[in-house]
């Protein structure tokens, strides 16, 4: 079933929504039926990994929700397949909207899921983004789908059984518990909020979108998004959008990818970021066969984004003048070293 894409223009960062058409198939025939989560990613030197994207969009809750969750849906996938050649087939989005068993129903989403768990490995990434409504009743944390919701520890249940590296987005209000639940080593898990208590409909979603088509989400200029990078420039977006309106925030942006179920914000200290740093929504680029010089460069950009990382991890230990003269020399060396890997794609 294709989709239209038709949406206005967003304010800054500009950008323009590629004109392509993502694939939503039906369970029915083996394909993915989820609309609420969203993609998936390729870490640093996985050739054969696969990229998925599962984008899962719940009930609208009005006429107004309803497409608002369309538009960012289809700009997502959009995105993933213009930008960061995600194959069509690898995207698969579900909704309310969906006739029969593309519908976001508890019961599209077991199968769904049972079924990627016995498709995919260990060497591939699922990125998955819930985009509508949650709810917190005192006890337990819920994405609204069509009728009966999920819980929190169901969804856990349903990635916990699939071998692939996970990296879940939950876009809505009262999402906190999903990364206290979700939490799990080698897996990267962001909520829109920092507390269960924040249930007023969040913004993270759109500014997440845009983070992708935005360059200067590309932070370390390695010609690559990482989920850490997207996950920074969203953040950002969404701290200003409050500031330019004089609000105070009604969301505070989080992510864990430790496994201690603690979670920061994009500014403050901690030790979350590392994985989600090497996770990226670029495919690896392949050195064109007999490209010797080609594949030089790309051994060279990889020691330098884990010297980077080991800066990072260094960081308390040095001066902030040393800090920031290593930093600028790595900046500068992957920055020459993508310049020339691009003239020779």
């Amino acid at each position: 079933m294709g989709v239209e894409v038709n949406v206005r223009q967003l304010p800054t960062p500009n950008f323009q929504l590629p004109r392509r058409r993502p694939h939503c198939w039906g369970l029915g025939i083996g394909g993915w039926v989820l609309t609420g989560a969203l993609a998936l990613m390729l870490p640093a030197a996985a050739a054969a990994q696969q990229r998925y994207a599962i984008l899962v969009s719940g009930v609208s809750g009005g006429e107004k929700y309803a497409a608002q969750q369309q538009k960012w849906r289809m700009e997502l996938a959009a995105f993933l397949t213009t930008n960061f050649a995600f194959p069509d087939s690898n995207i698969v989005i579900v909704d309310e909207t969906s006739p029969g068993s593309s519908k976001a129903t508890a019961d599209s989403v077991r199968i769904l899921f049972g079924d990627r768990a016995r498709r995919v490995t260990r060497e591939d990434t699922v990125f998955v983004m819930f985009v509508g409504h949650g709810t917190y009743d005192g006890i337990d944390a819920k994405f609204n789908l069509v009728g009966p919701d999920l819980s929190a520890a169901e969804w856990k249940s349903l990635f916990d059984a699939m071998a692939a590296r996970l990296v879940v987005v939950n876009t809505t209000e009262s999402s906190f518990p999903f990364l206290e639940e979700l939490s799990r080593t080698g897996r990267v898990v962001i909520t829109a909020t920092d507390s269960a208590q924040q249930r007023y409909a969040t913004v993270f979603a759109e500014y997440f979108i845009r983070s992708l088509a935005d360059l200067s989400s590309d932070l370390d200029k390695n010609g690559r998004i990482s989920i850490w990078e997207a996950f920074t420039l969203a953040s950002s977006g969404v701290k200003q959008h409050y500031e330019q309106r004089g609000q105070l925030p009604t969301e505070r942006p989080l992510l864990d990818d430790n496994g201690d179920g603690m979670g920061k914000e994009a500014e403050a200290p901690g030790d979350d970021g590392a994985l989600a740093r090497t996770v990226f929504f670029n495919a690896e680029p392949q050195p064109t066969t007999g490209d010797a010089e080609r594949a030089a460069l790309e051994r060279q950009r990889l020691a330098l984004e884990k010297q980077l990382e080991d800066l990072k991890s260094r960081r308390g230990t040095m001066s902030e003048e040393q800090y920031l003269a290593e930093l600028e020399r790595i900046f500068v060396e992957l920055a020459r070293i993508a310049q020339e890997i691009r003239k020779r794609s």
